[in-house]
Parts: C-alpha cells; sequence; structure tokens
C-alpha cells in the first residue's frame, strides 16, 4: 500500500530535523515522512503532492527558517485549499507570543511543543493529530488502526457504518 498520507517536517537545522524525524520513525512504516529545511522546499514538497495522489496530514514545522519564517508557512497552508485541512504543530524555542497567537489565529494551529520537547509528547501528539485527520479525511480508515488510536478510528467506523460489533 502506497501511503496517502503525508507527515511534512520543516528544520533548518540537521541535527534537530534528524531528533524529529527519529522521534517519529514508527509512523514511517504507514506515512511518507518528507523532510524540508526551507518554507520555500516546504512549499515545493506541497506543490507535487496532488501529481502524486498524497496529502499532507499533519506538519511539525520550526518557526525560525532562512527565508519565511514558519508561522507564515504554515498561515499559507491554511490560505490554500490543498492544505486547508493539515493538522498543524509549531515546534520551537523561539516563537514570541504574538507569532503564536498568529498561528493559533489565523493557521488553525493544533499545538505548540517547546523546543527541547520531550519524544513521547511528540509520539503522542503526532498519533493524536494523526488519528483526528483520518477520521476526518480517509474512506476507509482500518489501516491505520496499528499505529494510530485504534479505539477511536473503530467508534468512528461502527458510528459511519464501517464496521459492526457483530
Amino acid at each position: 500500500m502506497k501511503p496517502e498520507i503525508v507527515i511534512l517536517v520543516v528544520e533548518d537545522e540537521p541535527e534537530v530535523l534528524d531528533a524529529i524525524v527519529r522521534d517519529i520513525n514508527e509512523f514511517e512504516d504507514f506515512f511518507d515522512v518528507e523532510m524540508a529545511d526551507t518554507a520555500e522546499e516546504a512549499e515545493e514538497i506541497i506543490n507535487g503532492l496532488p501529481d502524486r495522489e498524497q496529502q499532507i496530514g499533519l506538519i511539525l514545522c520550526d518557526h525560525v527558517l532562512p527565508g519565511k519564517n514558519g508561522v507564515d508557512l504554515l498561515i499559507e497552508m491554511q490560505e490554500n485549499e490543498l492544505t486547508r485541512n493539515t493538522r498543524k504543530v509549531l515546534i520551537t524555542g523561539q516563537a514570541g507570543l504574538d507569532e503564536t497567537v498568529k498561528a493559533v489565529n489565523k493557521a488553525d494551529l493544533k499545538h505548540y511543543i517547546a523546543k527541547p520537547w520531550d519524544p513521547n509528547e511528540l509520539s503522542d501528539i503526532t498519533r493524536k493529530l494523526l488519528t483526528d485527520y483520518v477520521i476526518d479525511h480517509i474512506k476507509n480508515p482500518l489501516p491505520y488502526m496499528q499505529i494510530l488510536d485504534a479505539e477511536r478510528l473503530a467508534d468512528h467506523m461502527r458510528q459511519h457504518g464501517t464496521i459492526t460489533d457483530s
């Protein structure tokens, strides 16, 4: 099965990017993990997804990036039909209150994670937000039962007639 959902990680420091990807590696069998070190590179990935018949379910994005910052990227994603529904997470140690509030209000920010983060917290947030995304946007969530919140996915499938208790 070719993964139809992408996790996009945007971070300009290579060692931090590697750490984020390492901390979410349990999801790699079910989701493509794409990496970008600038907002512009992330935009290229976003623009290429329709050709690959994929969608971004989750973005984990740093704020301080060369060129365009992460909050501005997240706001642009919220304004873009292709990425409006993407679950957006800001992972940063440098976004001030004003920038964070801007991301919450204009980019539908789902979570803020301060650096340094707890790997278990990052994994839990990733699981929760991808479960939310799958419930809202994927017709058959069954392939994701092994990695996401199986109880929530099963409840959703029962409520929508995908599976029954009998």
